[in-house]
């Protein structure tokens, strides 16, 4: 008997292949590679070359060297998640529920090489060549690549997080390539906003997908005072690596065959709750005791980030937090995001700070606050590895210690409230012992990024903290020397948490979760070279617009760290550097 989860996926591949054809349609009926290639995880003689397809295919390699005579087979695995849905923008779809009317698997192979026997400091043409599996060759255009680049090179870091298939972030990454010559793109999480929606990452027919935006193929347009403009995005990862960290927009939540991708993203549930759940079904689920099947269905009912891990080749292959050494360069990147809960306090909120009335004695629906998706705290894996890092030597003697991850510290954003911990749940019940309220507490005490992190990151030195979540950009100087930085106005903002704007927290916790300003106590500098100012004329120590695209580069030639913004509304007007701050080393 074929289970209804097998025909929900043979169902899906028909459907898939039909969707694929029209897509083809509306492309011109021109097979292509779904993506050019990008490149990952250079070493000091090798890097490794990525691309995708809509076909398996074969024949899927590199061509490299001066006459691209020098050839590299790549290896080949399909992704297991990737789907569309009601919600999907793709080929024809234009509009929701016009062609997908629940999620239906999209089949996407993955291809990589590795590209060995480079020389440091040398780079070398490439492109990526890929057979149909009706014969058809396609290549990409030529590009270049290196391997590590080696201490003393001075080089410039492209700083980002938060694209989203923003309203911005074409413009944004095709000001970066106008403006400057980058070697390497650090991004501090939230690439998409459903990482199992393939068209996110590929081609969404709004022209604002991931991978097109980084690769100079977007066509995004830009509507401001009556004028359209149409943004290509930057030619930006098919010749240099991009080092991403993990937010919680690469959480995927609990599967389902029919409920959207939108509903499956946000109904993410702590590991524990679905253990739970597990043990008191498991006769059911799992009569023979089977181990796979047992961790299977734990994936499929708490949350995981395989999209994201299947996309990416990280350093740490088997964890979502890694470090790397780039020229002079010790990046640490860490795991550190909750799954993201409204802040509403009505009766239909399941929120960060209570569940809904009407799933009180419904334990399996509630949402469990902001749950944290990996745990970072004293004693944890995460913990244990990064003071292990710290003290090694490939960190100790690196002449810039940066340190990337999603969660703020340190921001004027709504989403650093409340204080990055567990979730402490709270029932109150009457005198029958019948719930009237299940809310949640987050002790500031408790907070895990302050309480245990920085002073970890404090005692070794670090120069920069770089993180985003928040949608603007402001930056933040520690007692001990830290520069904090949030550089994550790319695509669009939310606001900041000064002057009139007051963050919502709830009205008995004022003073706990802090609605003005930095609720870690740190000060917001003002931008020191062309401040944008507020109504009054005063300079903010922010930005935080839906007109302002910004982008911020690390430059270890200066050892600076410069900001930029672009002001959409004036598509001619010059890209400025509003902001500029040094990084001391350690033998400054």
């Amino acid at each position: 008997m074929i289970s209804a989860t097998r025909y929900f996926w043979i169902f899906g591949l028909l459907l898939s292949s039909v969707i694929s054809i029209l897509i083809m349609v509306s492309q011109g009926l021109q097979p292509r590679l779904l993506s050019d290639p990008f490149l990952q995880l250079p070493t000091e003689n090798s890097v490794r070359v990525v691309w995708f397809t809509e076909f398996s295919g074969s024949q899927h390699q590199v061509n490299y060297g001066s006459n691209l005579q020098q050839n590299a087979i790549a290896s080949t695995s399909q992704l297991t998640r990737t789907r569309e849905d009601q919600n999907s923008w793709v080929g024809v779809q234009t509009q929701n529920n016009r062609i997908y009317t629940q999620p239906i698997p999209r089949p996407i192979w993955r291809h990589e090489a590795t590209i060995t026997d480079l020389t440091p400091g040398q780079r070398v043409p490439y492109q990526v060549h890929s057979t149909t599996d009706n014969g058809i060759k396609i290549s990409s255009q030529v590009f270049s690549l290196a391997s590590l680049p080696q201490p003393g090179t001075a080089l410039k870091i492209l700083l980002t997080s938060d694209h989203q298939l923003k309203p911005m972030t074409a413009a944004n990454l095709q000001k970066v390539a106008e403006t400057v010559d980058i070697d390497a793109v650090f991004m501090a999480g939230d690439l998409v906003n459903i990482p199992d929606r393939a068209s996110e990452w590929f081609d969404d027919n709004r022209g604002g997908a991931f991978f097109p935006c980084l690769q100079g193929r977007a066509h995004y347009q830009l509507e401001t005072n009556g004028v359209t403009t149409t943004y290509k995005g930057g030619a930006l990862i098919q010749n240099f690596p991009l080092f991403p960290a993990i937010g919680n927009h690469e959480m995927m939540g609990a599967f389902s065959e029919t409920d959207s991708l939108n509903n499956q993203f946000n109904n993410s549930y702590p590991q524990f709750a679905a253990q739970q759940l597990y043990q008191q079904n498991a006769a059911t689920i799992n009569p023979n005791n089977d181990p796979e099947i047992q961790q299977q269905w734990l994936r499929d009912h708490s949350f995981n980030s395989d999209t994201y891990n299947q996309i990416f080749t990280l350093p740490n292959p088997h964890h979502n937090y890694y470090a790397i050494t780039f020229g002079d360069i010790r990046l640490v990147v860490l795991s550190a995001t909750n799954v993201w809960r409204v802040y509403r306090l009505d009766s239909h909120a399941r929120g960060r700070y209570r569940e809904r009335d009407a799933d009180f004695e419904r334990p399996e629906n509630w949402g469990y606050g902001q749950h944290l998706f990996e745990p970072i705290s004293a004693g944890s894996q995460q913990y244990i590895w990064l003071k292990q890092e710290l003290n090694s030597p490939e960190f100790q003697q690196a002449k810039y210690k940066i340190v990337m991850f999603h969660h703020p510290p340190h921001t004027l954003g709504d989403n650093i409230v409340p204080a990055y911990t567990e979730p402490v749940q709270i029932k109150d019940v009457d005198n029958n012992g019948n719930i009237i309220m299940i809310r949640y507490e987050y002790p500031k005490s408790s907070d895990y990024l302050i309480r245990d992190v920085m002073p970890l990151l404090e005692a070794a030195g670090v120069q920069l903290v770089y993180y985003g979540h928040s949608h603007l950009w402001n930056r933040f100087l520690g007692p001990t020397g830290i520069n904090f930085l949030e550089s994550s106005n790319v695509g669009n903002s939310y606001g900041a948490a000064w002057g009139n704007n007051r963050r919502f927290v709830p009205p008995a916790f004022t003073e706990v979760y802090t609605p003005f300003g930095d609720p870690n106590g740190l000060q917001p500098i003002i931008p020191n070279l062309s401040p944008v100012s507020d109504r009054d004329g005063a300079p903010q120590p922010y930005i935080a617009s839906n007109d302002i695209t910004v982008f911020s580069i690390l430059d270890t030639g200066t050892a600076t760290v410069s900001s930029y913004l672009f002001n959409t509304e004036q598509p001619n007007s010059q890209v400025i550097k509003f902001d500029e701050f040094p990084l001391l080393t350690h033998n400054s």
